[in-house]
């Protein structure tokens, strides 16, 4: 059977798209443009490909599908803005295939802009068609969250913005088939900006948690209590929790470069994010001091070394920079991590420990990185000689929180 739907990019964002087209009964072909991790469990692929799910190396198939979605990463380059390199990979290869009456959509999380000045043009040299006339091309961001099992691609509405008003209508009829509301943007660069709201809000509100984690343990105060309190309010809060930095694919965007001015609470906010890393090794210092140790020589144990909890991924995990720090203080360290099978850290292997409890118990302090399901705290804080939580996951009282 012919495919509908080409997903270009198989990574954190092509890879669920393509689950729920599948699921939605659309005949999907995948196309990677580079390593790519995804997020989805080798079991869920598996149905994927039951399903129909046809990935494949061979860009002949895009020239074929009646929508053609770009979902490629765009990781933070040396400059510090968004490396666009797998996008415009994807564009060109697409652009040398692409057919009249096609819809393509660009997912990946771009500046306000991109879609319309960077990957226009390469669409058109390589098909010699013009965009709004002879394909439609639409921006939609991609509102992914990894592992969260109430929130779907079905259930989450999708934000839609067409170069022109044909070509929204048609990205709009291709997005109502998977999901129950679609939300149609004035224009393209609303759909964009749209993306750069909703993920430095997550940011930047990450970062007043973290800098009032940081006060409160100064003024003795407990933070994860005011938490508490704070969320009964039913209006102007929303609850956002500290943490040992920010992970994920989903990079801030302060604009730097690329306009008259740049979102300079976005800029702190990453500032502030960037080192809890250090805050974490300071507090874990400090409490080997009050216990009559010294970081030099002792064992110390990360648990939960991925960027989010029950998800088996690396990617921007505050774990690294934290191994390294105490690395560099002497400490020995070793790691548990029930989806990770082994870790690297500066092109070495950490230890694995296969036997959580003993190594608890034998290290000089065990750090709570991420709280996975599987983690019995109440156990862990009883066996572990002393713990500190990052999370604010283990009962009142049973460890030192961040």
């Amino acid at each position: 059977m012919p495919a509908d739907l080409a997903v270009i990019g198989l990574g954190p964002y092509g890879l669920p798209l393509a689950q729920a087209a599948v699921a939605a009964g659309i005949p999907t072909i995948g196309y990677a443009t580079g390593p790519e991790a995804g997020s989805l469990s080798p079991a869920e692929l598996r149905r994927m490909h039951a399903a129909g799910f046809r990935p494949g190396t061979d860009p002949a198939q895009l020239g074929r599908v009646r929508t053609a979605v770009i979902c490629a990463t765009t990781p933070r380059g040396a400059d510090g803005g968004l490396d666009l390199a797998q996008v415009e990979a994807a564009a060109r290869t697409l652009g040398e295939r692409l057919r009249p009456h096609t819809t393509v959509i660009l997912e990946s999380p771009v500046i306000p802009g991109t879609t319309e000045e960077f990957l226009r043009p390469l669409l058109e040299k390589g098909s010699g068609l013009r965009a709004g006339r002879d394909f439609h091309l639409a921006y939609s961001p991609s509102r992914v969250d990894p592992g969260n099992r109430d929130h779907t691609p079905a259930n989450t509405p999708k934000v839609i913005g067409g170069l022109t008003p044909a070509c929204t209508e048609s990205a709009a009829a291709f997005y109502g088939r998977l999901t129950d509301k679609v939300v149609r943007a004035r224009g393209l660069r609303e759909a964009e900006t749209v993306q750069l709201l909703e993920t430095n809000f997550r940011h930047v509100n990450i970062a007043l948690v973290n800098e009032m984690a940081v006060l409160c343990h100064e003024l003795g105060v407990d933070l994860w209590d005011v938490i508490r309190c704070a969320e009964t309010k039913p209006f102007g809060f929303q609850t956002f929790r500290p943490g040992p930095g920010v992970g994920g694919h989903g990079v801030p965007q302060d604009l730097t470069g690329h306009a008259t001015r740049t979102l300079r609470m976005v800029e702190l906010a990453q500032q502030v994010n960037s080192r809890m890393p250090r805050y974490v090794v300071q507090r874990a210092a400090t409490l080997l001091n009050e216990h009559g140790k010294s970081a030099r020589g002792a064992r110390v144990l990360l648990l939960g070394v991925t960027y989010k909890p029950d998800l088996a991924d690396l990617q921007g995990t505050p774990a690294q920079e934290i191994a390294i720090r105490l690395m560099e203080l002497g400490a020995s360290v070793s790691f548990h991590d029930p989806l990770v099978a082994s870790w690297n850290v500066l092109d070495r292997p950490v230890p694995r420990a296969d036997s959580l409890y003993e190594t608890a118990a034998d290290a000089d302090l065990t750090i709570l990185l991420q709280q996975h399901r599987t983690y019995d705290l109440q156990g862990l804080s009883v066996k572990a000689q002393l713990l500190l939580d990052t999370r604010g996951a283990t009962p009142t009282g049973a460890a030192n929180r961040l």
